[in-house]
């Protein structure tokens, strides 16, 4: 299988919910309602731009993926339709 470098798995006492406005208004919310979400700091990663150093080069491979298989589509469709379903001339009468 493939290779690669050691994944580092960051220690959970490092993300607070505190300070992230969005998370902050979701536990208020829930504690009017008298619940808590114990794993709300689960999701607190997805707050820090640093953690998504590659999220240009995954959205540029997202693109691409697509962009492999619609380029051709296009063209076939576009030759399609120019050669097998020619406009009329006249309108369409």
């Amino acid at each position: 299988m493939g290779g690669g470098g050691k994944i580092q798995i960051p220690d959970w006492r490092q993300y607070k919910v505190e300070g992230i406005k969005e998370l902050e208004q979701l536990q208020s919310l829930l504690a009017a309602r008298g619940l808590k979400d114990p794993w709300i700091r689960n999701e607190v990663w997805r707050y820090h731009p640093d953690n998504f150093p590659g999220v240009g080069r995954a959205a540029l491979k997202s693109v691409g993926r697509g962009f492999k298989w619609a380029f051709p589509a296009v063209v076939v469709t576009l030759l399609a339709q120019k050669f097998i379903f020619k406009k009329d001339d006249h309108g369409g009468h």
